[in-house]
């Protein structure tokens, strides 16, 4: 198998967090993702197809320049119910687009992300 090249690729995701506890504790519940404490104020993750971490200094204001994190779901209605069950707040109920539907939602710190699937 011939090996893929890192350079130029994603590599790692960071995410603003407010509260360590919940952050955890919804996305493990929801995604089944793992967590490694870096001190009180950054955790990172691992288990979601990329590296990243949730840090209480990452800010970033208004909407223009934000980035979308989309996952993919192979059940979206049983995501959506995970996430609405773990605290998250659907933003954008479930619409089609070209290629599949998704939906937006809002984390335990606010954060808007999406769920895809075909």
């Amino acid at each position: 198998m011939e090996e893929i090249s890192r350079h130029n690729t994603i590599n790692y995701i960071e995410l603003p967090m407010t509260d360590v506890t919940a952050t955890k504790a919804f996305y493990s519940e929801v995604f089944g993702w793992s967590f490694q404490d870096w001190g009180p104020d950054y955790i990172s993750f691992s288990g979601a197809g990329v590296e990243g971490g949730f840090g209480r200094d990452i800010d970033v204001t208004g909407r223009l320049g934000r980035v979308l994190v989309v996952m993919y779901s192979e059940d979206l209605k049983a995501t959506e119910a995970a996430i609405t069950k773990a605290g998250g707040k659907v933003t954008k109920p479930i619409f089609e687009f070209p290629g599949g539907r998704r939906f937006h939602f809002t984390d335990p710190n606010g954060t808007e992300l999406a769920v895809w699937s075909e």
